[in-house]
């Protein structure tokens, strides 16, 4: 169930370009059910929509949780101006993430892209926990653009993916992904919409779970700003209540 809280900043870095990590801690922490779950964040009164945040990682025992944000317009900027110590309203954690407790898995997969990277780390760690083996294909558009690189080589084995080819492979995560996919059971992927719609063809024949990315207006699944249509006859999916993690299956990504 989704609260409101005034989080503490425990820390506040810059990760990559235009990219941070925010430590905040708080009871929220205590909350979070599963990997792929998010916060709404108020970047403050100047600005009334809140932003969706992937929980990245979770300290339960200093109730802590971990968010990394891209800066892509004036509320994200503002956003970098908050320092340790420094309080910011949360309202989370919201979402359906990843289905781990119903998951029978050996072999894991984790593809991501961009800032769609953080939510996979904690699924990650999750996973390790559990005895399963990851392997995380991870995309960028350059070197300056990566972060979490080493944390994912703590789960396992790692592939990156450049844009232009200033680390790893030069091309995308799709371009890696046909000499991974007969190793694995389950693949699991966030990321921009036109990178899931690529890993969705690419995988057609292997079992697993995307996240999709999208703003929102409410959060709580009352106003229908983040809707996606689905394959059923509902007709639709709302991606803050109903998702963001769906089966490839489940929806049709525009």
């Amino acid at each position: 169930m989704m609260q409101r809280e005034w989080m503490r900043i425990v820390k506040h870095t810059e990760v990559a370009r235009d990219t941070y990590q925010l430590i905040l801690n708080g009871d929220v922490a205590q909350h979070v059910r599963e990997p792929g779950q998010f916060v709404h964040v108020q970047v403050s009164q100047e600005y009334f929509l809140r932003r969706p945040v992937s929980i990245a990682d979770v300290n339960q025992d200093e109730s802590t949780i971990t968010l990394l944000y891209k800066v892509m317009g004036k509320g994200t900027n503002a956003l970098t101006g908050k320092k340790a110590g420094d309080f910011i309203d949360v309202l989370g954690p919201g979402g359906k993430g990843f289905p781990l407790h119903d998951l029978n898995t050996q072999q894991a997969l984790l593809i991501g892209g961009g800032i769609g990277v953080p939510p996979l780390h904690y699924l990650g760690k999750k996973l390790k926990e559990k005895g399963v083996q990851v392997t995380s294909v991870l995309g960028f558009q350059t070197k300056e653009d990566a972060f979490y690189v080493e944390k994912f080589k703590e789960l396992g084995k790692v592939f990156v993916t450049t844009n232009d080819g200033s680390l790893g492979t030069k091309g995308f995560v799709t371009n890696v992904l046909p000499d991974l996919k007969d190793r694995i059971d389950t693949f699991f992927s966030c990321g921009p919409t036109v990178m899931l719609r690529a890993v969705k063809e690419e995988m057609c024949d292997v079992p697993g779970y995307i996240s999709i990315e999208e703003r929102m207006g409410c959060g709580i699944g009352a106003c229908f700003a983040c809707v996606v249509e689905s394959n059923d006859d509902q007709g639709y999916r709302k991606i803050c209540c109903d998702g963001p993690v769906f089966r490839p299956d489940e929806v049709i990504l525009p």
